[in-house]
């Protein structure tokens, strides 16, 4: 089942994995600040205040973990970007070496 999950990650673009994890972060900070507000708002008996707390430790992981995968996937789209650029700049080179030279030879 992984490797599927990895076979269909594959076919998925760097820049649209990006807004994925994005959203998913933006998901667990926003239950996380939900979480936080009710720790603070609601009396809450001392199991259901640790119970928050755990939870509120396991969001905050999610997003470290989260945080680590972007840092990862910006670095390769920006890898990408450069190398891009330099196919553009060796195509442009090589049509102004061999197409625009001999036009006007």
């Amino acid at each position: 089942m992984a490797k599927l999950k990895d076979k269909r990650r594959e076919n998925i673009s760097v820049a649209t994995e990006i807004d994925r994890l994005e959203e998913r972060k933006a998901r667990c900070q926003d239950n996380l600040e939900r979480a936080e507000f009710r720790s603070r708002r609601e009396e809450l008996s001392e199991k259901e205040r640790q119970e928050l707390e755990d939870e509120m430790a396991i969001m905050n992981e999610r997003v470290l973990k989260l945080d680590k995968e972007l840092e990862t996937l910006r670095g390769e789209n920006r890898r990408n970007m450069v190398l891009s650029v330099a196919l553009l700049v060796l195509s442009a080179l090589f049509y102004y070496i061999f197409i625009y030279s001999e036009e006007n030879s």
